[in-house]
């Protein structure tokens, strides 16, 4: 997939930064079916749009391309983007969680909620599977695995996107380490896609913080599925099953506790979590 190594991720970085801005600002001025298509309400009851979903995702792909990444950053990337796009443009509320669109499926009800997971689940198998298709290293156990990664990645990137900036912080904080350590071919893929998801991220991060946009499920999915690619292409079988084992860990806790309470309740994440957004100020913050 990447024939020769690569050197920094500054290019896809660029790309993504640089192509986030642009696609939104494309979306805006002639957005596809109308601007209130496009238009919903945030946890504070105020109008933000969802153009900042499609855009991360183009964008961050085309860097990822542009670095070298391949195929497998485009299925994640456009795949995570495509199933999140059914469920932001017609999806059914009335059926919130893993659980939820799973009960809805066993009484015989599929919901764009189920698609989704299916449709995810089968995208982050074939990038799981061409990555080690090009490293022929890894069994059929390591990559199902990768695949579970990938594809529940994108559910915990949705399932942060629920307050101004968070699930982009998020994204940034875990690209970061993974973009910086690329060398070689093995690397090339992981050093190229966190590379261009963190720079999609940076584009996107002012709009989102805010409150005008959101990555909605098109964007979250997308960077969520990219950032797993990145760690799936980095990794063996064993930091693949941790890593599945904490993303399992995670959804599990979802069903049961609010992430929004706990981040809010915890010193460090709270003030984390406010930075950027207007009317924070270091000091309140701190004090808090």
């Amino acid at each position: 997939m990447t024939g020769r190594p690569r050197g920094t991720a500054l290019g896809p970085f660029t790309i993504g930064a640089l192509g986030s801005v642009v696609a939104a600002g494309l979306l805006k001025g002639r957005p596809p079916g109308g601007l209130e298509r496009w238009t919903r309400k945030n946890h504070a009851g105020r109008p933000v749009t969802l153009f900042e979903g499609p855009a991360y995702a183009v964008a961050a792909v085309a860097g990822a391309l542009a670095g070298g990444a391949g195929a497998p950053a485009a299925v994640a990337g456009l795949g995570g983007a495509a199933f999140g796009a059914l469920d932001d443009l017609a999806g059914d509320s009335s059926n919130k969680g893993l659980s939820g669109h799973l009960s809805a499926a066993l009484h015989g009800e599929v919901t764009t909620g189920v698609i989704k997971i299916a449709g995810l689940g089968a995208t982050g198998l074939l990038s799981a599977a061409m990555i080690d298709r090009s490293r022929k290293r890894h069994g059929v156990m390591a990559t199902v695995v990768g695949g579970a990664v990938i594809a529940g990645s994108a559910n915990i990137a949705n399932l942060l996107d629920l307050r101004p900036g968070r699930a982009l912080k998020v994204v940034l904080l875990l690209a970061a380490p993974i973009a910086a350590s690329g060398r070689g071919t093995d690397l090339g893929i992981a050093t190229a896609t966190a590379g261009a998801v963190a720079g999609a991220a940076i584009g996107a991060l002012p709009d989102d913080l805010t409150g005008r946009s959101m990555l909605g499920d098109t964007g979250a999915n997308s960077a969520g599925a990219l950032l797993g690619t990145a760690l799936v292409a980095r990794t063996g079988p064993r930091a693949r099953l941790l890593a599945l084992a904490v993303v399992t860990a995670l959804t599990l806790a979802s069903e049961k506790v609010s992430f929004t309470e706990v981040i809010e309740s915890t010193p460090g994440l709270r003030q984390l979590d406010a930075l950027g957004r207007p009317g924070w100020s270091s000091l309140t913050a701190l004090a808090k």
